[in-house]
């Protein structure tokens, strides 16, 4: 016991919600240690620009990454740049296990290992991200009023984001893989009543096309008679579903179908002295700032844990 290092909360993720759960743990006194395999700050940082941030009109998603480490750093927060291999919840203590083979003990535990949105996985993809390639209508919609926008999937998502799009965009293209959509019917008669949303059926994308400037149009096939054709747009927006980062989430922890961890309005797991922040939680939107909230939720409620078991309540 003596070689494994104990704190009082351990938190696992460095982008919004952890690093503002940081920031209100070391406010509460905690001893706390943060643990991020990647650059802290998360998925920020591969946002150009960031403008529904409250207090500023405009910032690069890396500054604004920057800001909160450095926030969260002034507290002197520990940070750990390591990848985590387990989480295991005990009776207690909560283990952490790192990939270097050491291991750190807490009271209370925050998980904010994020998501991921789901990718088309072709060419062209990863390389024109920010520069016109999007999973995010919310963020950057704004950047393409009064131009001409791709969005690919047939979901709920897909066609709510559609709409959103409609009201800046001049025109919005959906490319679907199916005949019908898989969203409810109420958002497909919306769809179907936006003259600036059209729709092209049983079609995928094959290649994102992109000159020096970035992104210009796709390649598509039709999946029923195979034939090619090129869309030509001012951005895409895909939406083909969200992926919780759920590997690390301890077996018992409850979750809803799609993956999300399960929470009360604390941040509670059903885990006695487990929280869950950020993309990872269940909920409604999944922004900065909901993220950031989440945290400063997780890290009061755990600093009230954390008294409560140490007082042996």
């Amino acid at each position: 016991m003596a070689d494994i290092a104990l704190y009082d909360l351990i938190i696992v993720g460095g982008g919004p919600a952890g690093l503002t759960a940081g920031i209100y743990a070391m406010r509460a006194a905690l001893k706390t240690v943060l643990v991020e395999k990647g650059v802290a700050g998360g998925q920020v940082n591969n946002t150009e620009i960031v403008e529904n941030w409250p207090g500023l009109e405009s910032i690069t998603g890396a500054e604004l990454a920057a800001n909160f480490l450095r926030h969260a750093s002034s507290y002197g927060l520990l940070v750990k740049t390591r990848e985590i291999v387990a989480v295991e919840p005990g009776l207690h203590y909560h283990t952490v296990r790192l990939d270097n083979g050491e291991e750190l003990r807490a009271h209370a535990v925050i998980l904010g290992m994020g998501g991921s949105p789901r990718k088309l996985g072709v060419a062209g993809e990863d390389e024109n991200y920010g520069k016109g390639v999007s999973y995010c209508a919310t963020c950057d919609g704004f950047f393409f009023r009064n131009k001409e926008v791709i969005v690919v999937g047939g979901g709920d998502s897909a066609t709510e984001e559609a709409l959103y799009l409609a009201k800046l965009a001049t025109r919005v293209t959906i490319v679907h893989r199916r005949d019908a959509l898989r969203a409810s019917m109420i958002l497909q008669q919306r769809v179907q009543a936006q003259p600036k949303i059209n729709i092209i059926w049983n079609s995928v994308v094959t290649t994102i096309r992109s000159d020096q400037n970035g992104f210009t149009g796709v390649a598509l096939r039709d999946v029923v008679t195979g034939q090619q054709r090129e869309l030509s747009a001012d951005g895409i927006f895909i939406f083909i579903g969200f992926l919780p980062n759920n590997q690390l989430v301890p077996a018992g922890t409850v979750m809803n179908a799609n993956g999300f961890v399960a929470s009360n309005a604390k941040c509670e797991t059903n885990m006695p002295g487990i929280f869950v922040v950020g993309d990872l939680r269940e909920k409604y939107a999944r922004q900065i700032v909901t993220a950031a909230g989440d945290g400063c939720t997780a890290a009061l409620a755990a600093a009230h844990y954390v008294e409560n078991k140490k007082m042996g309540v």
